[in-house]
């Protein structure tokens, strides 16, 4: 069992005299962000830079990942860096890596955990191997890169903040898409979730999770657009979302502003889930 730190102080009032209000400055902080180079996960590399923050990239196999953390960290005047793990692979190898950001950017503060594939066959197609491939991305590569975060910051009584992204998908079906695997482990990383925060609330690790509906990416922009069509039709606003709209809730989670916010699964859908 991790061994508590002392509680932490209550966080500075942001509506008291002399404080500048309601801002989110990560500035000085370093970020961690699994998948972090496209998609959702490059807008929420984009925000967390733009709040100040020095961000590191965790990507697998992707060619163009330190080309983007080049090209954001120019365009944000930030410390962005690139880095290849295999968050499913060996343990010792993330736990190099995370030592590797720490050399270069600094102590981390937070953790996005936002790698996540989908295998889309219908269920009778599906083999042992497609199974282990998503779950090794999103269940048990959310589980090690935690757990590599965690580490850091018990050894050392430091507070820390996990983002696990999730899905809608962990409460729905999300017909027509065939997807079981999808949907089976995103049901799992939230409750993984809960189970963390739990456990590390007496270390002042805070653990919560975003759960996005549709989101406009270059992967969704080339699904047909019939399909998008009706996608966006089952939506109460009307529409996906911009990566930006899922990258707000990510910083309030990481910020000091919930501070008292642990184990909560923040349901960024436009409403899907009112059905």
């Amino acid at each position: 069992m991790a061994t508590a730190t002392s509680v932490a102080p209550i966080p500075t009032d942001p509506q008291a005299s002399g404080n500048k209000g309601w801002a989110i400055d990560f500035s000085g902080k370093t970020v961690v962000v699994t998948g972090g180079n496209r998609g959702l996960g490059r807008g929420l590399t984009e925000a967390l830079a733009q709040a100040g923050a020095s961000v590191a990239i965790i990507y697998n196999s992707a060619k163009d990942a330190e080309d983007v953390a080049a090209e954001l960290s120019k365009k944000w005047d930030a410390k962005i860096k690139a880095y290849q793990c295999n968050v499913a692979g060996n343990m010792d190898h993330i736990t190099k890596t995370f030592a590797q950001i720490e050399s270069d950017l600094g102590p981390i503060h937070g953790l996005v955990a936002n790698s996540g594939i989908s295998v889309v066959k219908p269920a009778l197609e599906l083999t042992s191997e497609d199974f282990n491939k998503v779950f090794g991305v999103n269940v048990l590569g959310v589980f090690q890169t935690c757990q590599a975060a965690a580490a850091l910051w018990i050894k050392r009584n430091q507070p820390g903040s996990i983002v696990i992204v999730s899905s809608m998908s962990s409460q729905i079906v999300n017909s027509p898409l065939t997807q079981c695997f999808y949907n089976s482990s995103k049901g799992a990383v939230s409750n993984l979730g809960r189970c963390l925060a739990a456990e590390w609330a007496p270390n002042q690790i805070r653990v919560n999770m975003l759960s996005p509906g549709f989101i406009k990416t270059a992967q969704t922009s080339g699904m047909p657009a019939d399909l998008r069509a009706a996608q966006a039709s089952q939506v109460p606003l009307g529409r996906f979302s911009e990566p930006f709209e899922q990258a707000a809730q990510v910083l309030l989670f990481l910020s000091p502003y919930s501070s008292y916010q642990t184990g909560s699964e923040a349901f960024v859908d436009g409403g899907f889930l009112i059905w």
